[in-house]
């Protein structure tokens, strides 16, 4: 009789864990974001030109299914990542960097054919509603009109999913209240149909109640099948829905962390911005981040973030450092290991 082959059950789990690795590295991104730079370029005394900085090599990737939160404080270029991947930037942008969605470049006629369409905004503020036109006309004329019956049978059945009165469709923007407003850009992205939905701070201001009826909206457009990029400063709203945290600091990514690794005190976190901005949460340390963010004209050779890390070195400060992968996520920092 032949020898059998001996099995080793330790060794047949590695090799399924190291298979659905691959898979997961074979699943494309739908959106895919690299090294992407955006200045505006102003005058100063005379005719004499300057260029500001807001965003540098940066890079993040989202997947069908997903939700990628993008978090970081005010002015730290969040909201101007949104406009340049829906091309809505002013004639004064120099957008530098490579956008692809569903595999090919993103360009500025393939934004605009796209936008509304395939890829589709949700904005905080009231002001993107048309103040004179009535809320049914809006959120109907983000769609074709190739069967009107047909779209206005949709609207009324995603109004009443949301819960959103009969009477809204005849309502002015004004006669919303915060939370109706909400639901009604909510709607605007639904009925488009569109595959890549981005939410631009929707959930400043809101109750308990009405932040978690927020947040349900985006993970039932993920669970469909959707990729979502959530814009927010609120890392405790994006911690309850996310599957991925990619943070913000000075106009570029940090890190880029499952949310999973925000669990066990954040044990598992790699850059020590994203540490703090967990330690400074009221449910954790309370601990104030000491020092500020830089301002977008300053010149920092090295680290962006390296006049306030408590764990810097002298070659922090020689060479911006580039993202690498760390423990199945992604940091711009020379000590994580």
């Amino acid at each position: 009789m032949g020898n059998k082959a001996e099995i080793n059950p330790e060794k047949e789990l590695i090799t399924g864990l190291e298979i659905i690795a691959e898979e997961i590295e074979k699943n494309e991104a739908l959106l895919k974001v690299e090294d992407l730079s955006l200045s505006f370029i102003q005058y100063a005394s005379g005719l004499r030109q300057t260029e500001l900085k807001v965003i540098s090599n940066l890079s993040i990737q989202a997947y069908k299914g997903e939700i990628l939160a993008v978090v970081g404080s005010s002015g730290s270029g969040k909201s101007l990542l949104a406009h340049a991947i829906l091309g809505i930037l002013p004639s004064n942008a120099k957008l530098e960097g490579k956008i692809e969605y569903d595999g090919e470049e993103l360009t500025q006629e393939r934004k605009e054919e796209m936008r509304g369409k395939e890829i589709a905004l949700i904005p905080q503020a009231i002001t993107y509603l048309d103040p004179l036109m009535k809320i049914s006309n809006q959120v109907i004329g983000c769609v074709e009109k190739k069967n009107e019956g047909l779209i206005k049978k949709l609207q009324r059945e995603i109004f009443q999913r949301y819960d959103l009165k009969p009477e809204v469709e005849r309502m002015l923007p004004h006669e919303l209240s915060g939370g109706m407003t909400r639901r009604v850009l909510v709607s605007t992205a639904v009925i488009s149909s569109s595959k890549l939905i981005i939410a631009d701070e929707p959930t400043p201001g809101l109750d308990e109640k009405t932040l978690n009826e927020t947040l349900s909206y985006f993970k039932d457009m993920a669970d469909k099948g959707c990729a979502v990029i959530l814009i927010t400063h609120d890392i405790e709203a994006a911690l309850k829905i996310s599957h991925k945290i990619a943070v913000f600091y000075a106009g570029t990514v940090l890190e880029v962390a499952n949310v999973e690794d925000f669990k066990n005190n954040g044990e598992s976190l790699r850059h020590p911005y994203t540490r703090a901005l967990w330690n400074a949460l009221p449910q954790n340390k309370f601990q104030a981040i000491k020092g500020h963010q830089p301002m977008q004209d300053e010149v920092i050779d090295g680290c962006i973030y390296y006049e306030r890390c408590s764990k810097k070195k002298a070659l922090c400060s020689q060479g911006i450092p580039q993202m690498k992968k760390v423990n199945g996520g992604t940091v711009r920092c020379n000590n994580a290991s």
